[in-house]
């Protein structure tokens, strides 16, 4: 198939580069010529692992190529695909500006019959608007299809999850579009459920509604077994044994960010709100996390008191999670945030995504992607990131290298059994800690 995807942020840039790899020819569209010239040179704009590769390897093979100009990437298509942002909005609603200017300009340069196909995460009954949009703008008398095929990857292991996929949702009133989309999705070999439009928009954000819950109530649970002596870790795995509740998203820590949790259950609240219902559990999923991203915080103030001035603090990880250079609603900027009223020195690592953290963290930091520089003469570090060079560490390199050897951990990186052998002061989420070194 001849395929355009239009948008090459995240969604947009792994769509059409494993959409190519299938086999399709993808023209990928955006109008930031900077980034296009990027791509045009085989370099991807965000950080993805393996993506890279493939985006070079069918750019080669002249599979998968990227523009600025609707009229050319539009030429010959059969299929386009949306993938441009729909950020939150200051009352929680998604903002689809980009999605309307894209439906128009896709009508503007439509010359052919069109299956337009939905990616980027928009709320219920915005596909109908997509087909007017485009209907009444339309240039030329061609018949234009409209479908939600909404994307459920993860930052980190999207190209990983674009092949190996628990399903593909395609929702749409028309039997022909669906088996067309089904066609084009075949090659990767994930199961399909066809559903109508507006159940596929909805499965979006109640899948990441009810993940975004599952993380929230543990971490509930985490804060009660710290007051009654219970290991969130122990309790989790038997809650995770009974097939009905599983056992992922079941890690205690310091909360979600990223672009899809705290954007999508904003939007389904703002949803719910729009047709006079009041979603609860959901607001109080927000909340929880909120808070909850401050604990490492709020743990050393009950450490050492408010008197924090001048202490050397390690920050170790600055994405919202390991394996992106992703900033968005990352745990480490409230951290940050609050740790800077108590004039702390603060030097964070992270081995990706420190250029990215720099546009959004505005308070005096040092950076390192040295992880060691970050914790020599530190007196406390806080475990912000899993990254696997941090799980790697050894108590012993804290001890060497420390000041104090004093870990507040909100990943849950370590066993407090190994931290108690090597006398290295540690506190975990939902765990005990270990104080007596």
């Amino acid at each position: 198939m001849n395929i355009a995807v239009i948008g090459t942020g995240y969604v947009g840039l792994v769509t059409g580069t494993c959409l190519a790899e299938i086999g399709h020819h993808v023209t990928c569209i955006d109008i930031d010529p900077e980034k296009i010239k990027t791509l045009q040179s085989g370099r991807s704009t965000i950080y993805e692992p393996g993506l890279e590769e493939l985006l070079q390897n069918n750019i080669e093979n002249n599979r998968l190529d990227f523009t600025t100009d609707y009229a050319t990437g539009l030429a010959n298509k059969g299929i386009v695909y949306i993938a441009v942002g729909t950020p939150e909005n200051e009352d929680g609603s998604a903002n689809l500006t980009f999605v309307e200017a894209v439906s128009k300009d896709i009508a503007k340069y439509a010359q052919n019959d069109l299956i337009v196909v939905t990616k980027s995460t928009v709320p219920v009954g915005t596909n109908h608007k997509i087909q007017n949009w485009i209907k009444e703008n339309l240039q030329q008398d061609v018949n234009i299809k409209v479908a939600s095929n909404p994307e459920f990857l993860r930052e980190g292991s999207a190209v990983y999850d674009t092949f190996n996929g628990d399903r593909i949702v395609i929702g749409t009133d028309d039997e022909n579009t669906a088996n067309t989309l089904e066609e084009i999705n075949r090659p990767f070999g994930v199961p399909v459920y066809r559903t109508d439009v507006n159940s596929a928009e909805m499965i979006k954000y109640a899948s990441n509604a009810f993940l975004a819950t599952k993380i929230s109530f543990i971490n509930e649970i985490a804060n009660i077994c710290e007051k009654t002596g219970a290991n969130v870790a122990d309790v989790a795995k038997g809650m995770g044994m009974d097939d009905r509740i599983g056992s992922k998203f079941l890690n205690a820590g310091i909360g979600f960010g990223g672009s899809c949790f705290p954007k999508d259950t904003q939007s389904l609240i703002h949803i719910a709100k729009e047709v006079d219902y009041d979603f609860e559990i959901l607001k109080g999923v927000v909340e929880v996390n909120h808070q909850q991203k401050v604990k490492l915080v709020d743990q050393l103030i009950e450490r050492f008191g408010s008197s924090l001035e001048q202490m050397k603090i390690a920050v170790l990880g600055l994405a919202f999670k390991p394996n992106t250079d992703d900033m968005r609603e990352a745990a480490s900027i409230d951290v940050i945030n609050k740790l800077s009223s108590y004039n702390v020195n603060i030097t964070a690592y992270d081995p990706i995504a420190i250029d990215q953290a720099k546009k959004v963290i505005k308070e005096n930091v040092n950076y390192t992607t040295n992880i060691e520089e970050a914790l020599t003469n530190a007196d406390v570090a806080l475990i912000i990131t899993e990254w696997d060079q941090v799980k790697q560490l050894e108590f012993n390199t804290f001890k060497k290298l420390m000041k104090t050897p004093i870990i507040f951990d909100g990943r849950n990186c370590y066993d407090p059994k190994e931290a108690e052998k090597a006398s290295v002061e540690y506190h975990s989420i939902g765990r005990p800690s270990v104080t007596k070194i």
